[in-house]
């Protein structure tokens, strides 16, 4: 059973664990999610720490997947845009366990992103991914359309250089 909601900032001291536990697996696994290699459960953690004053002003939004009540996901909404952008929002940090994927958590997971958008009416979202690999494939099923690809735009965690696909969805 997978349960998807948004975060209360006051469940985050509870979940910084397992949601460092999950960043690392992602970035030791090659995902390009802005950290390098090492990255251990500690750095994961500490990431969520330094987030939390967004995530308590809801200047940027945690939402998490469980599955059979043990977290296995989560995504960020980042809401706070400068003023001329009050209907957009940016989509970052699509994580999944990777034990826990091929069950459809991330679409559950951007889905509820979608909806939280909504309701905070923003109509338009904008995120970036690696072309190729399975969050490119996955956004593209979602909706998103791919507005182009950007060269040696990061790192992958193992130094590689690796291009950038941006993509928006107006909701």
């Amino acid at each position: 059973m997978i349960d998807v909601r948004t975060i209360d900032p006051s469940e985050l001291p509870q979940l910084e664990h397992r949601l460092g536990q999950i960043l690392s697996d992602c970035v030791e696994g090659g995902a390009s999610v802005s950290f390098m290699k090492p990255f251990t459960p500690h750095d994961g953690e500490a990431f969520y720490r330094q987030l939390r004053p967004d995530f308590e002003a809801q200047r940027r939004l945690l939402i998490a997947a469980f599955l059979n009540g043990q977290l296995a996901g989560s995504v960020q909404l980042i809401v706070n845009l400068p003023p001329n952008q009050p209907h957009r929002a940016d989509v970052a940090k699509l994580l999944v366990d990777p034990a826990a994927r091929g069950q459809g958590i991330a679409a559950r997971l951007m889905q509820h992103l979608e909806a939280e958008a909504k309701g905070r009416g923003r109509i338009l979202l904008v995120l970036d991914t690696v072309p190729g690999l399975p969050a490119d494939r996955l956004y593209r099923r979602l909706g998103y359309t791919p507005l182009g690809e950007i060269p040696n735009f990061a790192l992958m965690p193992d130094g590689t250089p690796c291009s950038t696909v941006i993509f928006y969805k107006q909701l």
